[in-house]
């Protein structure tokens, strides 16, 4: 009986949202895909996208609301005007969608605001219950302010950001992330860090937080001898406070509903059971908001308490066996929590960690104080900021050790294995838990199974590295296989390399240099502010220090440059030590540009990475043509852009591409022409001012098809290496490019089919080695 009134409960919670999605005025103008103006009540914090297309100063933003009011505008309205017009002629809805504005307006738009905007509604990919997307155009304008509880967990959120401002900037990301799940000043490296280490579960606020908060209150009611109904009052107000500030995600409104039944419970005398409340507690979300059963985040948290309660104790009374209680139930519940969440993060990432079980146990005693100190602290702040400050200054000692574990746990060697991804890793990783559990169940058995594992991870870290190298002996320069973008690694010796480009994506850039060895990069060049050359900086400033960062015009007039001073580096380049004395925002950059315009040009009001550049004390300048650089045996040139040369081109993006840095590298066995994304009308004015001829070219713009023949016969090369990433929407290569390549005798050589390319040095001659065939 109780079985059927669940599938019937369910049914229908999930029958009359999807009916709601599906008909009414929003989802008919979805379908027409109608320009319409609409009041969007903002649920979500604004999360701004990098710039993929251009380097326009007006940045993209992804706000998710909930539409409230809307109507076609009239024919002849112009945008501002129908963002002034009264709701006449509009119908009142509710609708969840998502916008996509442009515009520093829509960076600052605060939760609880009601916003008019003019737009385009289109289709959502996927299932749930979103009713579509609109583009907007234009800045949002503001017609309600949020409500009393939003603007009051505001108050608080910033207080403990500017409370946090007097720890060091690692720290300052991280504490707010633990407390509130406010992560936008952490910076991506430790970001990074965490997820690989397993411990990325303490930046979402879940039951943990809440947890902390509760025995702590619960802990001060009993050294006060409050009666326990009064205790359990106290800690139910203190758990709704916490999850007001740290707002109502699916995570946080899980545990407030289980700890408030817990908390109830114990307030009652009655006695309480665990699985009993989590099971109430999902299946009254479920009806609540059907479209929970589709996030991984909420699945992660409750199959997380479900090893707790289940799990855990098992685990604890066969260890307590051999070892002291205490650390068998700290090993049972890091155990039991990571045994539950395995299977869902093996359909999620396709990957296993053997890591977070032991980094768990070693952050375990961090996160209470932190998350104590931090949510006093940020209670403290709208009235004392001062003493605010001391506490979140406490509350960075355990900050701090949680960022070493993470840092430390994700520099291991294999902390994270490659699985197959979906339905068939899962099914290979439930087999293999039950032949481990078989295994586990007789001594002898047991041994054999040490065995064979201790000769599984010999062959591991010794035996595949003679049998496939990589990368391949004398290696000068490395093609990343990072997807639809351009990373190239010049190899300086001793663990340090010049990197020109780093992707789009920073956990594939730190994957290559890792692979390479690549501990220290004397200098990094970025060509021109598109997001595919630009994307994986943070990748590659993870725990490597960077001597100076060059940057490309882009598509600055050239008739600015011409008064600029020279470029700020100097013909010898970065000096020895790998950290000038500017920082990320100081200092005049080649072209005549300050640091910080050039900065500004390729992350635009990204406060993050400007952040990252400025604590890491980081010189940041500009390049010129004829600037030239020795690093180690690698010798650099800077040949392009052209000066003088207006970059003409087929709109703005090739614009962007015209202007990107042109390099000619040198080695004593050979030479490279490095591209950028420069297109046919750079490529022809290079040829006009003399092309130096290059062993290895690598092709420009991924080998699309605006190439310049005379310049690919200029260069003279022998192999064209191209970067591209399988599948993608530009269809690059060009299958004209292609041909035109090996019509002049270069033998083409693709990432997205042979992987990591690497030039070496056989004999004393260049060779292109693939990393797989």
């Amino acid at each position: 009986m109780a079985v059927l009134i669940g599938v019937a409960a369910a049914s229908g919670g999930v029958a009359l949202p999807v009916h709601a999605v599906t008909t009414g005025p929003v989802a008919e103008l979805v379908r027409e895909r109608a320009v319409v103006t609409a009041e969007v009540v903002v649920s979500g914090d604004p999360r701004v996208l990098p710039n993929h297309h251009g380097s326009s100063r007006r940045e993209r933003v992804v706000v998710e609301g909930d539409i409230v009011w809307i109507a076609p505008p009239p024919a002849t309205a112009h945008p501002s005007e129908s963002s002034r017009t009264p709701e006449v002629g509009g119908v009142r809805v509710r609708a969840a969608v998502v916008v996509f504005g442009e515009g520093d307006g829509w960076a600052v738009v605060r939760v609880g605001e009601r916003v008019r905007v003019r737009g385009r509604l289109g289709g959502a990919d996927g299932g749930g219950l979103l009713v579509g997307v609109l583009s907007a155009r234009g800045e949002p304008v503001v017609v309600g302010g949020a409500g009393v509880v939003q603007r009051g967990a505001e108050v608080f959120r910033d207080g403990l950001r500017r409370a946090a401002e007097v720890l060091p900037p690692e720290e300052r990301g991280l504490l707010p992330g633990l407390v509130v799940g406010d992560v936008s000043l952490m910076r991506e490296d430790v970001r990074e860090d965490f997820r690989d280490a397993g411990l990325s579960h303490l930046l979402a606020v879940s039951g943990a937080n809440l947890a902390v908060i509760a025995g702590f209150v619960l802990a001060v009611g009993r050294g006060a001898r409050v009666p326990p109904v009064g205790r359990a009052v106290v800690a139910v107000v203190a758990m709704v406070g916490f999850a007001v500030i740290a707002r109502l995600s699916p995570s946080v409104l899980r545990a407030l509903v289980m700890g408030s039944v817990a908390a109830l419970a114990l307030g009652t005398g009655r006695s309480k059971d665990g699985l009993a409340a989590l099971s109430v507690t999902v299946l009254g979300l479920i009806l609540f908001d059907p479209a929970l059963a589709r996030e991984y985040g909420f699945a992660l948290s409750v199959f997380a308490t479900a090893g707790i309660l289940v799990l855990a104790p098992r685990l604890r009374d066969r260890m307590a066996r051999r070892i002291p209680r205490w650390a068998a139930e700290a090993v049972a519940v890091a155990a039991g929590a990571q045994a539950a969440v395995t299977p869902l993060l093996v359909l999620m990432s396709g990957e296993l960690s053997l890591v977070a079980v032991p980094a768990n146990l070693l952050a375990a005693p961090a996160v209470p104080p932190a998350t104590v100190l931090g949510f006093a602290a940020a209670a403290l702040a709208p009235i004392d900021i001062e003493a605010a400050r001391l506490l979140a200054h406490l509350a960075g000692y355990p900050a701090a050790w949680l960022i070493q574990v993470a840092r430390h746990a994700a520099a291991i060697p294999a902390a994270t294995l490659p699985w197959l991804p979906g339905l068939a890793g899962l099914l290979l990783l439930l087999a293999l838990a039950a032949a481990i559990w078989l295994l586990l169940r007789r001594p002898a058995l047991r041994l054999a199974a040490c065995a064979v594992a201790t000769a599984l991870i010999v062959c591991a870290v010794l035996v595949r590295p003679v049998l496939a190298p990589w990368p391949p002996r004398n290696w000068l320069l490395v093609s990343c296989d990072i997807g639809q973008g351009d990373a190239l690694v010049l190899n300086a010796g001793d663990a340090q390399a010049v990197v020109v480009d780093t992707g789009p994506a920073p956990a594939l850039m730190d994957r290559c240099l890792r692979d390479l060895g690549v501990r220290r990069i004397p200098l990094l060049i970025l060509t021109h502010p598109h997001a595919d050359h630009t994307g994986g900086l943070t990748g590659a400033l993870r725990h490597r220090p960077i001597g100076t960062i060059l940057l490309g015009p882009g598509d600055l007039d050239s008739d600015d440059r011409s008064h600029a001073p020279g470029p700020a580096s100097g013909s010898r380049g970065p000096g020895p030590s790998g950290h000038g004395e500017a920082g990320a925002a100081d200092g005049v950059g080649g072209g005549g540009f300050t640091a910080a315009e050039l900065v500004g040009r390729y992350w635009g009001r990204s406060g993050v990475v400007v952040d990252d550049l400025r604590s890491r004390r980081i010189p940041v300048r500009g390049v010129a043509a004829g600037t030239a650089w020795r690093v180690g045996q690698v010798s650099l040139t800077v040949i392009g852009p052209v000066p003088g040369v207006a970059k003409a081109g087929a709109g703005e993006g090739a614009s962007i591409n015209n202007g990107s840095v042109v390099l000619h590298v040198r080695w004593p066995y050979g030479t490279a022409l490095l591209c950028g994304d420069i297109e046919n009308e750079a490529q022809a004015a290079l040829v006009r001012h003399g092309l130096p001829p290059a062993d290895v070219l690598k092709v420009p713009h991924h080998g699309s098809a605006r190439q310049d023949h005379a310049f690919l016969a200029a260069t003279r090369a022998r192999a064209a290496l191209i970067s591209v990433g399988a599948p993608n929407d530009y269809g690059h290569p060009s299958p004209r490019t292609v041909a035109r390549l090996t019509f002049l005798g270069m033998r083409v050589y693709r990432t997205d089919r042979s992987g990591d390319l690497a030039v070496a040095v056989t004999g004393r001659q260049l060779a292109v080695v693939p990393r797989r065939r």
